[in-house]
C-alpha cells in the first residue's frame, strides 16, 4: 500500500488527518475535483533538481511553478524540473508522480509556496493517484519544516 510509510509516520506523532479514496486522477485539477476539493486547497509536489540536489517544490494545483523564484529562494545558481527517470528510484513506495511532499520522509529538502500559508487545511497525493490525505497546514509545516516562500505564478489559461 503506497500511503503505509506516510501514515505511519503520522500515526506515530499522533498527527490528525483524513484519508480520501476517490478515482483514478493524474493531473492535480482533475484531483481536485475528483476529491471534491478546491484546487487553491490541493498542493501538488514537483519535483526538482537546485545545483544538482533533488529536491521538492509544493504548491497549490491552481498554481505554476516559477524556477526563478524556486532559485531565489533555495539561494542555489542552477533550479531546473527533475525528470521521472531521476527520482522515481527514490519513491518506491509511492506510484509514479504521485509522491507526497514529506521530503523528510525521503531525505530530501522542502520547499512550499507562500500561498499555502492562507489555508487551515493541505490536502496531497498519499502516494497513489487514488488518494489523498488531508491535514491541518500547521502539522505539515511542524513535521516537514520546509522552506516558505513565493514559488509559484498563475496557471495560463486555456486558449
Amino acid at each position: 500500500m503506497p500511503a503505509m510509510k506516510l501514515k505511519r509516520f503520522l500515526d506515530e506523532n499522533q498527527v490528525r488527518y483524513v484519508s480520501i479514496q476517490h478515482s483514478p486522477a493524474y493531473t492535480a485539477q482533475e484531483i481536485a475535483a475528483s476529491a471534491h476539493i478546491p484546487g487553491r486547497e490541493l498542493a501538488k509536489t514537483v519535483m526538482v533538481k537546485i545545483d544538482g540536489q533533488m529536491a521538492m517544490a509544493v504548491l497549490p494545483a491552481t498554481k505554476k511553478l516559477d524556477l526563478e523564484l524556486l532559485q531565489r529562494a533555495a539561494g542555489g545558481k542552477v533550479a531546473a524540473l527533475a525528470g521521472e527517470k531521476e527520482f522515481q528510484s527514490m519513491f518506491p513506495d509511492c506510484e509514479a508522480g504521485a509522491m507526497p511532499p514529506f521530503g523528510n520522509l525521503y531525505g530530501l529538502k522542502v520547499y512550499a509556496d507562500e500561498l499555502l500559508t492562507h489555508d487551515v487545511s493541505i490536502a496531497f497525493n498519499a502516494g497513489t493517484h487514488a488518494e489523498l490525505i488531508q491535514m491541518s497546514y500547521a502539522d505539515f509545516v511542524h513535521w516537514v519544516q520546509p522552506v516558505i516562500a513565493p514559488l509559484a505564478r498563475a496557471l495560463k489559461a486555456p486558449a
